[in-house]
């Protein structure tokens, strides 16, 4: 079955009338650049089904502005040997994966889809020229990755923080930018393609701690689960769980 690509509200983000995230790259760019992306690259816009890695090898030479669903990115700092520390960081709509391309061409990282993702590529060489001649796309892509780095410090390095703190805030960080609202009851989010076993790698936690974690959330009334989803049901609790 083809997916539904119109969850993605395809129309309305093409014109630039769709909300992105805040602090994301195209939350970042003005109405008069985002046309530019539309006709330089739009045509070449397409959706990977969950489980499917985006093509971000050395021989690759695209940059990806996530514009539905989510991705992980996955690194291997010593390597992929058996058992080898693996470092995971979500993306969610709005960012651009695979920005070392525009400095290193041969750059590569795993980035495999967390549920069906719909992506424009660009390719490298020409966005770098373009990065150059427009301050306020470059300002764009700069601002969105301190912000990127802002909360990744926020939500996967604070260690000393409680299971359901940590868990919350993820959870409460992938509501904003990768969840998708009930059109029926606008308060409940839906997180597709998440598994706690996702959590647990991103978080650094075991799998049993991450299960406790969102058990305890239950009771908060604040998430509800299904078979690979999670429903954020009262989002302005959960925020106040995982900063309590």
């Amino acid at each position: 079955m083809p997916p539904n690509v119109e969850a993605f509200h395809t129309t309305d983000v093409l014109m630039g009338r769709q909300p992105m995230p805040p602090g994301s790259f195209l939350g970042n760019l003005s109405a008069a650049a985002w046309p530019h992306f539309v006709h330089t690259w739009g045509p070449d816009a397409r959706t990977y089904q969950r489980g499917e890695e985006l093509p971000l090898g050395p021989g690759n030479q695209h940059v990806y502005i996530v514009m539905g669903g989510c991705v992980i990115q996955e690194r291997f700092p010593l390597g992929r040997g058996h058992r080898a520390p693996k470092v995971s960081r979500f993306r969610g709509v709005g960012q651009v994966v695979g920005e070392a391309k525009l400095i290193d061409p041969s750059s590569s990282v795993t980035t495999w889809c967390l549920s069906t993702t719909w992506v424009m590529p660009c390719d490298a060489r020409r966005l770098h020229v373009l990065l150059k001649q427009s301050r306020e796309v470059e300002d764009a892509l700069l601002l969105s990755l301190e912000a990127r780095n802002r909360s990744d410090e926020l939500i996967y390095s604070t260690a000393d923080r409680s299971p359901v703190q940590r868990v919350g805030t993820l959870l409460a960080h992938l509501a904003v930018v990768a969840g998708a609202k009930d059109p029926n009851d606008p308060e409940r989010i839906t997180i597709t393609g998440l598994s706690q076993t996702n959590i647990a790698d991103a978080l650094l936690l075991g799998k049993s701690t991450v299960e406790k974690a969102v058990a305890q959330l239950r009771e908060y009334q604040v998430v509800a689960c299904k078979y690979r989803q999670l429903m954020v049901t009262d989002m302005r609790r959960l925020q106040g769980v995982a900063a309590s």
